[in-house]
């Protein structure tokens, strides 16, 4: 993100870098810096905005003006990083103002509707601090946000592009204040200190709707309050956006139009199995199928389809949700994850009988998956004659486009690239760190793939209980590429790095 104070200026005094943003977009000036010699208050203002006033910001700030005329366009994104960057400074200027609050500042209710980055400069602090960290993390593309109680502070950290990084360590006193105000706004019992609660919540941060999925659980230094942010307007991924091959691409494509089968997706919690689900359910929703879902949760409305979620409460499971399906005469079925033997078994008696069904496992790799399957009780010669292939997937982070570099791998490195490619040499890129990218060297993700389908070779090791290495061994013999394979590959193509591809795959 680039900064509102140019390079010729000083940052602005305490006192005007505090005042609500409301109060520049109020009178049309913005901000941007001190000059020190002659002292003066350097201000941007619309030359389009008739009713600009810039002398009250002379009189609040007591320094001579020194306007800058810029266009609306211009206007308006000095208002946008001015809101950002106050925000991240208002949270220390929250912190020293948290006092003890009150029961009635926390119960208040967030209204419907409400963009958090209008909020009020009269809010009361404990408030103003759970909004800023939803709005903050929004900014930063944050997933998650985890709030950790310690012996002696209080930790928060954003889960950004799949790893966790410090942001803010408010004062322990708040702690009690923080997880009840989440309480109250997720609609959870706040003078429930001893038990886990999950529960939801609808927040606006600028023009995006975030659904927020919120977890607490009691630990030995308080509790600690886990939210994933979901934002509602990003819109689903196609099958081209995911990041497969157009090869790949076209086979994925052909192997889901199939009438009938089990098509699984394989990998860890947070590796993007659902949106590849999603994604190859909006590939083939035609108006002549009957798509049916069950989850857990919903996350996308997709037009078109039916999609139901699971409700532990009313004993509604993805095993009972599935057999009433089977009445609702469906095409295709997806099952939000196989957790146990009866909903894989209902699951492949459902492809058996003429459904194409989708489905996600924890495995670590392709081949697993039907071994562990296997294990869960499931008889092989129903595996070899309902599942029709297994996409085990990885995210991997993207190298920032804004700094990136090509650099000299290491030696290690280059023994990868040699293993891999045949060759010790080839171009590799990495991210240098830059305000774009939050000085990571690296914005947004990717995915990498491993498909596995099921030919007679691999059926007949299915049949005879092989091992998983050995499926996969006689799987790349055939040509299967491993998602180290494949990362290698995006490495070379400068979508990632080396050290990200070692951190994500295991070989």
């Amino acid at each position: 993100m680039e900064s509102l104070v140019a390079q010729d200026l000083a940052p602005l005094p305490n006192h005007v870098a505090r005042v609500h943003y409301s109060f520049f977009q109020k009178y049309g000036v913005i901000p941007l810096g001190c000059k020190k010699k002659p002292s003066s208050l350097v201000i941007a203002v619309c030359e389009e905005d008739k009713n600009a006033n810039a002398d009250v910001l002379s009189l609040f700030s007591s320094m001579p003006i020194e306007k800058r005329y810029v266009s609306r366009e211009e206007f308006l994104n000095y208002l946008s990083i001015f809101k950002e960057e106050q925000g991240r400074e208002v949270v220390i200027g929250v912190v020293e103002d948290l006092g003890e609050s009150t029961f009635s500042e926390i119960a208040q209710e967030l209204p419907t509707g409400h963009d958090l980055l209008d909020d009020a400069a009269n809010e009361p602090p404990i408030i103003k601090l759970v909004n800023l960290l939803f709005s903050i993390a929004v900014k930063d593309r944050a997933s998650d946000i985890h709030i950790q109680p310690m012996d002696n502070d209080l930790r928060v950290r954003f889960r950004i592009d799949g790893l966790l990084y410090d942001t803010y360590k408010p004062p322990k006193r708040a702690q009690n204040a923080i997880a009840s105000r989440v309480k109250v706004m997720a609609g959870l019992d706040v003078a429930e200190k001893r038990l886990p609660q999950d529960g939801r919540i609808k927040i606006r941060v600028g023009d995006k709707d975030i659904d927020v999925r919120v977890s607490i659980i009691p630990t030995a230094y308080g509790e600690q309050v886990t939210m994933r942010l979901l934002d509602k307007n990003a819109g689903m991924v196609d099958l081209g956006e995911l990041g497969m091959s157009p090869a790949l691409e076209k086979t994925i494509s052909a192997l889901i139009s199939r009438p009938q089968g089990v098509f699984l997706v394989t990998g860890p919690t947070g590796s993007g199995k659902t949106t590849t689900l999603y994604a190859a359910l909006q590939h083939i929703n035609t108006p002549e199928k009957n798509i049916l879902t069950i989850e857990d949760p919903v996350e996308y409305i997709i037009q078109g389809i039916g999609q139901m979620q699971v409700n532990p409460k009313i004993n509604l499971d993805f095993a009972k949700a599935l057999r009433s399906f089977l009445r609702q005469d469906p095409d295709v079925i997806m099952v939000g994850e196989i957790r146990d033997e009866e909903t894989a078994r209902i699951s492949i008696q459902a492809a058996l009988t003429g459904h194409l069904v989708f489905s996600t496992l924890h495995t670590n790799d392709a081949a697993s998956a039907l071994t562990r399957l296997v294990d869960m009780g499931i008889e092989p010669f129903l595996l070899t004659s309902s599942i029709t292939a297994i996409l085990a997937q990885r995210l991997i982070r993207r190298i920032c486009p804004f700094c990136r570099e090509v650099y000299e791998p290491t030696e290690f490195e280059q023994e990868l690239l040699k293993a891999y490619l045949k060759q010790g040499s080839g171009t590799v890129y990495k991210g240098k760190g830059c305000d774009e990218c939050l000085n990571t060297g690296y914005i947004g993700r990717v995915g990498l793939f491993e498909l596995l389908i099921l030919d007679s070779k691999i059926r007949h090791m299915v049949q005879e209980k092989n091992s998983s290495e050995q499926i996969k061994a006689e799987a790349v013999k055939d040509g299967m590429l491993t998602l180290r394979d494949e990362g290698v590959q995006k490495a070379l193509a400068g979508l990632t790095t080396l050290s990200e591809v070692m951190r994500v795959t295991i070989e």
